[in-house]
């Protein structure tokens, strides 16, 4: 992937090694998901990395968006929907703020459907290097061993249709929340010496 800071997966695309899908440690990222949402709502994988041992999935369980990052197979962090997700089109969007300050640092996760947010929740630990040498990144279906006990494996794939999956990275070091806190506390030093 290089220098690489965006890709965009779509719908059967699986069996991605670490070496051809965009580096996801140690820095925010975005995910966004257009998708179409069935009459009854949705289950399944959207997009999920790793597995049982490290990774994580965002995927659809009774009708609601959740994201789970694995930890090494020791934890397992969800940031969960409280409502399940109409049918119809929807644009399901996860961000991810990296603590920064180092490697393998936890983060803010945060779920939005059509640019509302509906979860958020804390990640306090991720992998530094490496999710696995055998499992895979796949988009529609996690597709070996299940990231999350809250499916099965071979019976995850997504029941509704799939039509983009765009994976946004920050450079590493880049778009911390230490660094978005440090830019707002000098937005509003600024502020002060300008009213004074």
């Amino acid at each position: 992937m290089g220098d690489r800071t965006s890709l965009t997966l779509h719908a059967g695309m699986k069996g991605m090694s670490e070496n051809v899908l965009l580096n996801c440690k140690n820095r925010s990222l975005t995910i966004t998901a257009n998708v179409e949402i069935p009459q009854g709502g949705a289950n399944g994988v959207i997009l999920a990395q790793g597995g049982r041992f490290g990774g994580w999935s965002l995927y659809f369980k009774d009708g609601k968006p959740i994201y789970t990052y694995n930890f090494l197979g020791l934890q397992r962090f969800n940031v969960a929907a409280a409502q399940a997700v109409p049918a119809g089109t929807a644009t399901i969007r996860f961000e991810f703020a990296y603590d920064g300050g180092g490697l393998a640092k936890g983060g803010l996760g945060t779920i939005y459907v059509n640019g509302t947010k509906v979860a958020e929740g804390r990640i306090e630990k991720t992998q530094p290097m490496i999710f696995s040498a055998d499992e895979t990144a796949d988009v529609g279906v996690d597709d070996a061993m299940p990231v999350t006990e809250d499916y099965k494996i071979f019976d995850n794939e997504f029941t509704g249709k799939i039509h983009r999956v765009t994976i946004d990275v920050k450079e590493i070091g880049a778009g911390t929340r230490a660094e978005a806190a440090k830019a707002g506390d000098e937005a509003a030093a600024k502020k002060a010496r300008v009213t004074n």
